[in-house]
């Protein structure tokens, strides 16, 4: 056995183990993926906040869209890691290397269809969006985006890929590389060359080609990953890419509506407080989003272990896996929801060092301290999702969703918000409301549904 080899079963053999062992190994190696794939958006949104709180309103109407790219790279990532992970539950590996090879065909697809997207329509969707007043300084951040997609594709399907055999170290390696090289050229970008906010997009886009270079080495030029991406591992197979997609589209659509989300809470605080309730809330946002990191991390380890016990018929070892996520995401997020809320002020700083952003501080301390309950109530749906795409109902990801953040979320804050007159706050407190309802249901339906496939499969003989 070679040392690569050895290197590859090392992460089998993790992942088709015990699965709080695997849990934890691979858990916070994803954390600190999740929160350095996350620093695209905190670093560009600290750069981007010297420039003035008209560029960071810019940057807060673009991140929904830029979600959509972030959605369509994960959902492939999403859909591959699923596949492969139920492969070597299942100990077929020719098939993940074929499914390998059809998530890579669908990357370069979308990655072709979005700069056209972008270029014929862009404009007037900024404009429907609300983005009227700083729409030069949006289009201009978000054409480069949408023309590197690709980059911000591969970087994030790669990762996956390396993730789903159990390779966390290469997969956060290759985020770090891309992250810290856009904290390091970003102002270079941005105020030394004064690109501006195109600046900030451009570093984004450069530090992602860099990463996919790094995943490319690894796995067609060094060959020592489980997952081989060779012509000669590809048949297309209609049924692998159905088998993709239906984790895919589901996951996808799941960012979509996150964006669709973020859209119309940007369309309520217009109405309430102009584009200096939009910068806020995209600062505070970023803040929430870094404190989700954890549950993010175990939620994808989650996935992994998840689809290798289903893939092997083993509902016991998916239900240890599942409860044990939830209590180590929980206990995370309750120490770090209390760190938050107490140096929010500190943090807040981050996103208001020049004086043309100060003036938002004291409405991103308390967004952020608002959104401390955010964070321990959002392990428990994360979970519930991750393990209906691992299993391969994406589907019922999505409704799940649907649910959480398109309706109760928005009906509330608009109850909130408008109804009893609460403004902005009232506008985030209901987001709040929405994500507790909406994470509760989801837990308890999948309890549900874990109990009568245990019944189901004791009624096949199985475990």
């Amino acid at each position: 056995m070679t040392n690569e080899d050895s290197k590859s079963n090392k992460g089998i053999e993790l992942i088709t183990g015990d699965p709080k062992r695997a849990i934890k190994k691979l858990s916070f190696p994803m954390m600190l993926t999740m929160l350095l794939a996350l620093s695209y958006l905190i670093i560009d949104s600290i750069w981007v906040a010297g420039l003035g709180f008209d560029a960071l309103a810019a940057l807060g109407f673009i991140s929904p869209l830029f979600m959509i790219i972030f959605g369509l790279g994960s959902g492939i990532g999403t859909g591959a890691t699923s596949l492969i992970a139920r492969c070597i539950g299942s100990k077929d590996k020719d098939k993940a290397n074929n499914a390998g090879m059809h998530s890579v065909l669908l990357t370069l697809i979308i990655s072709i269809a979005l700069p056209i997207i972008s270029i014929l329509f862009l404009k007037d969707i900024l404009l429907l969006i609300g983005a009227g007043s700083v729409l030069t300084l949006a289009n201009e951040y978000g054409q480069i985006i949408f023309l590197g997609s690709f980059a911000l594709l591969f970087n994030t399907l790669g990762s996956s890929i390396l993730r789903a055999e159990g390779d966390m170290n290469r997969a956060t390696y290759a985020i770090a590389i891309s992250s810290l090289l856009n904290m390091v050229i970003a102002p270079i970008f941005i105020y030394t060359l004064k690109l501006g906010i195109s600046g900030a997009a451009i570093a984004t886009v450069l530090s992602s080609l860099v990463s996919c270079i790094v995943i490319l080495y690894w796995i067609l030029v060094k060959e020592d990953t489980y997952i081989e991406l060779k012509l000669r591992n590809f048949k297309f197979n209609m049924g692998i890419i159905k088998d993709i997609l239906l984790v895919t589209l589901p996951a996808s659509v799941e960012f979509f509506i996150m964006s669709i989300t973020s859209i119309v809470i940007n369309a309520m605080l217009v109405i309430v407080g102009g584009a200096t309730a939009v910068a806020v809330y995209t600062a505070g946002w970023r803040i929430v989003t870094i404190g989700m990191t954890p549950a993010m991390g175990i939620e994808t380890a989650l996935l992994i272990t998840a689809g290798v016990a289903f893939g092997a018929k083993n509902f016991k070892k998916l239900e240890i896996g599942f409860n044990y996520s939830i209590k180590l995401a929980v206990f995370i997020s309750v120490i770090l929801a209390g760190l938050i809320y107490v140096f929010a002020p500190n943090i807040t700083w981050l996103f208001t060092y020049s004086s043309n952003s100060a003036i938002l501080a004291p409405r991103i301390v308390d967004f952020i301290r608002i959104f401390c309950v955010f964070l321990i109530a959002i392990p428990f749906g994360l979970a519930s999702s991750s393990v209906f795409q691992a299993i391969g109902k994406g589907h019922t990801s999505l409704v799940l969703i649907i649910i959480r953040d398109l309706i109760l979320s928005l009906i509330s804050a608009y109850i909130l918000g408008f109804v009893l007159h609460l403004g902005a706050d009232g506008i985030y407190w209901g987001i709040v409301v929405g994500i507790i309802l909406g994470s509760a249901i989801s837990y308890i339906y999948f309890k549900i549904f874990l109990t009568r496939l245990k019944k189901d499969a004791v009624n096949l003989n199985i475990n």
